[in-house]
């Protein structure tokens, strides 16, 4: 059984799992903090004074737009900004991981992330997440799930995501990639995501701005 944790990583890039598998997970507390966020909804939207003291990386007056904009948009608003169900293991029948919310009505997993959001939908590492949670839970209660929610309250964006035949064989790649694991993949080539990458130097990848340096 895979960690869900994993597959997400090995969708963003199989070769920094190859090296992040053995080293100590522990949360960051300012990962902590800004997750912390997505269960402080309705008293974020009171004011600026508390969002003062938040760890959030949009103007006050911004942020509260952003995350009025989600309440009006999404019916489940209240089980979002109150959950039913807080920090589920969700155990499927290929993985299994933590939920950091799961509502009732309608049945969805919702990851939160500590980042920031692209323009429109959600990270595909992100992506392979939740469709990853929606399975353990759906395997769970025995009922289908075909929809899930991605958290960035950081910026106080919410994304509602179906789990599309794209978004399926997405996942379905990453279970491959984790499947097949026996030595360090191939490095990808030219990526932007080598120059943030903690593995860099064990990994040995020039990245792109690196390489124009040196004329390569």
């Amino acid at each position: 059984m895979y960690a869900v944790s994993d597959l997400s990583t090995a969708a963003y890039c199989p070769r920094q799992l190859y090296y992040r598998r053995d080293d100590d997970r522990e949360i960051p507390p300012s990962v902590a903090a800004r997750r912390e966020l997505a269960f402080e909804y309705d008293a974020l939207l009171a004011g600026d004074a508390i969002l003062e003291e938040r760890p959030i990386e949009r103007p006050p007056t911004e942020y509260r737009e952003a995350l009025g904009r989600a309440r009006e948009r999404l019916d489940c608003w209240d089980d979002l900004a109150d959950p039913p169900h807080r920090e589920v293991l969700l155990s499927g029948r290929e993985c299994r991981g933590i939920a950091s919310k799961v509502l009732e009505d309608p049945l969805a997993p919702s990851f939160v992330s500590p980042g920031s959001p692209p323009e429109q939908g959600v990270w595909e590492p992100h992506s392979v997440r939740a469709v990853a949670l929606a399975k353990g839970l759906a395997w769970e209660r025995e009922e289908p799930v075909e929809t899930a929610f991605v958290e960035y309250p950081a910026y106080g964006v919410i994304r509602k995501i179906s789990l599309t035949t794209r978004r399926k064989a997405a996942y379905r790649e990453a279970i491959r990639a984790v499947e097949s694991m026996n030595g360090p993949p191939a490095r990808l080539k030219n990526s932007a995501k080598c120059g943030s990458c903690e593995y860099r130097d064990r990994c040995g990848t020039r990245t792109r701005s690196l390489r124009s340096l040196l004329g390569l």
